[in-house]
């Protein structure tokens, strides 16, 4: 039955979770970057989340909120080497690693007020690209009964990247909303759109997925 299932093209709430991964303000309400504010609003970023998740609670699909939760102190945390920072610019040295931006209990860790949570919804504190990755995720899928995962969010190249490849090893089917993901970094929102995740699920618009939604 659980092969059946994950071949229906519908999205029944019995079955299917809605991933809203790192719907935090810091990233979709950043203050000190105007340039991502323009962005993300070109794009309709956040209105397409809304409607997800309209669509979502509409029909009763569980919502889960894969959310960065480091600790303001780096305890949680390592330093590595890299050959770039985050943004693909100089960086990464022993002197300058990449670090978390947002730290637990500040107000860019919260999540976005539109995409706040209700009673029945999920948040899932994360400390590692991946929503996966030593969380209780996995688990509040399956005590569930869910077998396929409508993602969302930011960045495509990192984190949501990481958590589809997870999901796909796990054997979740997988559905990525395209309009309601980003990355500001060149074409590699893009790149995984049109060559990566329609090998490992189906990419879809918002619209898209809300209209094959079902209770």
């Amino acid at each position: 039955m659980a092969l059946i299932s994950r071949l229906d093209p519908k999205l029944s709430a019995g079955r299917t979770g809605l991933v809203l991964f790192d719907a935090l303000n810091g990233y979709l309400h950043p203050l000190d970057n105007p340039a991502k504010v323009k962005f993300l609003a070109e794009r309709s970023i956040l209105e397409n989340m809304q409607l997800l998740l309209g669509g979502a609670r509409k029909v009763g699909i569980a919502t889960f909120y894969p959310s960065g939760a480091h600790a303001p102190d780096g305890s949680d945390s390592v330093d590595r080497l890299t050959d770039t920072n985050m943004d693909l610019q100089p960086g990464g040295s022993a002197d300058k690693p990449i670090q978390p931006r947002f730290h637990k209990g500040s107000r860019d860790a919260e999540i976005a007020p539109e995409l706040a949570p209700v009673e029945g919804d999920v948040v899932i504190p994360k400390q590692r690209w991946s929503s996966f990755f030593q969380t209780n995720f996995e688990l509040q899928l399956r005590v569930r009964g869910i077998d396929t995962i409508v993602i969302a969010g930011g960045s495509t190249d990192v984190g949501i990247a990481s958590t589809v490849y997870a999901a796909r090893d796990l054997d979740y089917g997988i559905v990525v909303v395209s309009d309601c993901c980003y990355s500001t970094r060149g074409n590699n929102n893009a790149f995984f759109m049109e060559r990566v995740f329609p090998r490992m699920g189906r990419v879809m618009t918002a619209a898209q997925a809300v209209a094959l939604m079902t209770p």
